[in-house]
């Protein structure tokens, strides 16, 4: 490879640590794809009875204990001050670093102040905002608006921004206003069959009291204002009403959880549902492939991986407008953000299309747009031009 790129990446979550949401999975894959392509990729994170130090997959993870007291600014800032002390001890250790690549806002005050001490230019990427996961249902309005302050303070003091789709550039650029020339588009991805597997459906819903031929319509994600786990339960009955034996599959944990509970005792629809709760990767892909249709419901999603699972498992997805990767009717069904239009989204794909009909076109894009390498090239394009500019500086 010409040009080796040693590139330092901070996240506080990855799949080889602490695993929290969609961030985990991009950073790790991401960082492979990149090893593999001949960069030497260090990802700094948080540690859970792990190595402080160990090589997967030909990339460096660098774990770090932090302080657990206080809310969640101030444990980022000690994570950022015990990632501050991994970083140098690297340096020590491999080498300069050419650049920094920072996720989201929990490690922007340490990728400031390397900059500020070594002139280290850095990369931000945003996976989503805290005005998109909260909206106006955010318990604390001073960390609230401290993460939104560091949400834009990467931005502002980044020398290149990526995002992972065209929505969220439009949601950052309108909360803090980061100008057009600064800013690449690169999307999510994900490995090819990575969520495919072989299942006895039936088998499946059985285990949880489900008739094995009845239609499932599956929701998986954090059970939370932005993923509209509400506007499903609230769909049901006029799903119900065009197909008595639907059941609902609801995956996922959070604060709206006993909320839609509450609500499906209200609707007396709870004997359709299966509120499962936190689930092993393994169950999750069982049911990914056991379902008949997939939604998603959301309220805000700046890119929506669980829309890549889905067409990995070749499902037919049922989503709202918050997303923009769906070719309507062709890879997809998009509906708008309430249960009404929900609901008659999940009647039309049950009345009008085979199980696999529209996940078989979305399983098309997986290889063609939506696969690591592609994505490392891209973003190895614009670590690239950064490089370049501080050398013509």
């Amino acid at each position: 490879m010409e040009n080796k790129l040693r590139i330092a990446m901070f996240s506080w979550e990855s799949l080889n640590s602490i695993t929290v949401g969609g961030l985990a999975p991009h950073i790790t894959e991401l960082s492979e794809a990149l090893a593999l392509q001949g960069h030497e990729i260090h990802i700094f994170t948080r540690n859970k009875d792990m190595l402080p130090y160990e090589v997967i997959k030909g990339v460096h993870y660098h774990r770090v204990y932090h302080a657990l007291d206080g809310g969640i600014v101030q444990q980022m800032d000690s994570m950022c001050d015990s990632m501050h002390s991994a970083f140098t001890e690297a340096t020590w250790k491999f080498g300069k670093f050419d650049l920094t690549h920072v996720h989201d806002w929990h490690p922007v005050n340490l990728v400031c102040r390397l900059k500020e001490e070594s002139g280290i230019p850095f990369i931000m990427t945003y996976h989503s905002t805290e005005w998109g996961r909260n909206g106006n249902k955010h318990g604390n309005w001073w960390e609230a608006m401290e993460i939104s302050h560091r949400e834009w303070r990467g931005g502002y003091e980044s020398a290149k921004v990526i995002v992972t789709s065209t929505k969220l550039k439009d949601e950052i650029q309108y909360l803090y206003q980061i100008p057009d020339y600064k800013i690449t588009i690169i999307p999510n991805g994900i490995h090819g069959d990575k969520m495919k597997m072989d299942v006895d459906p039936g088998k499946v819903k059985e285990e949880y009291g489900i008739h094995p031929l009845a239609p499932v319509a599956l929701f998986v994600g954090r059970m939370n204002y932005q993923k509209g786990p509400d506007l499903f339960v609230r769909a049901i009955p006029a799903v119900l009403a065009n197909r008595w034996d639907v059941k609902f599959v609801i995956i996922g944990e959070g604060e709206m959880r006993p909320e839609c509970e509450r609500l499906a005792h209200e609707l007396n629809v709870m004997d359709s549902c299966r509120f499962l709760g936190y689930v092993d990767e393994s169950i999750k892909k069982e049911w990914m492939n056991a379902c008949n249709i997939i939604c998603v419901p959301s309220r805000n999603e700046p890119f929506g991986i669980i829309l890549l699972e889905a067409w990995d498992a070749g499902k037919n997805i049922v989503a709202t407008d918050a997303i923009s990767l769906i070719d309507n009717f062709k890879d997809g069904v998009i509906v708008y953000q309430n249960p009404d239009s929900i609901a008659w989204g999940i009647n039309h794909v049950f009345n009008n299309y085979a199980d696999d009909e529209l996940g078989k076109e979305g399983q098309k894009l997986i290889k063609t747009r939506y696969n690591w390498d592609n994505i490392a090239e891209s973003t190895v394009d614009v670590y690239n031009e950064q490089l370049e500019l501080n050398q013509n500086q």
